[in-house]
């Protein structure tokens, strides 16, 4: 079996306090306007990163320090799980190659725009629940 990361955290702490200090002020940033969007959400480790949980997994956040793979990884991004979902009329998620998961990279707090991400998350919530509802 091919071994996709070099880390093993067994909990949220030991995931943050594993990052250097520029990705951990964004992490800790993009957590706070993910548990104020979504307050009822579930967080739990998945793939050594935090995921954001309420029917289904709505999204994450990954640091470059924490690899994937033989990927090349910088700044932190925050992913929607169902991205192909969400409203981005203004392109403003990247898609890459996926199809399906997007993110957004960040390199630091100020490129940050709250009110922009908050409405991506929104819309991320209502996508969960629609999904939940045709169950």
């Amino acid at each position: 079996m091919v071994k996709m990361q070099n880390v093993d955290f067994r909990n949220i702490e030991e995931f943050l306090d594993f990052l250097p200090d520029d990705e951990r002020k964004i992490v800790d940033f993009l957590r706070e306007i993910v548990f104020e969007c979504i307050p009822e959400c579930e967080e739990k480790l998945s793939y050594n990163v935090p995921y954001f949980y309420r029917h289904s997994r709505i999204c994450f956040i990954w640091p470059a320090s924490v690899p994937w793979g033989n990927v090349k990884l910088e700044g932190v991004q925050l992913g929607f799980c169902n991205g192909n979902l969400l409203q981005d009329d203004i392109n403003y998620l990247e898609k890459g190659n996926r199809k399906q998961v997007y993110s957004k990279t960040f390199f630091q707090i100020e490129d940050i725009d709250v009110d922009l991400l908050k409405a991506y998350l929104f819309d991320a919530v209502e996508v969960d629940e629609s999904i939940y509802r045709k169950r």
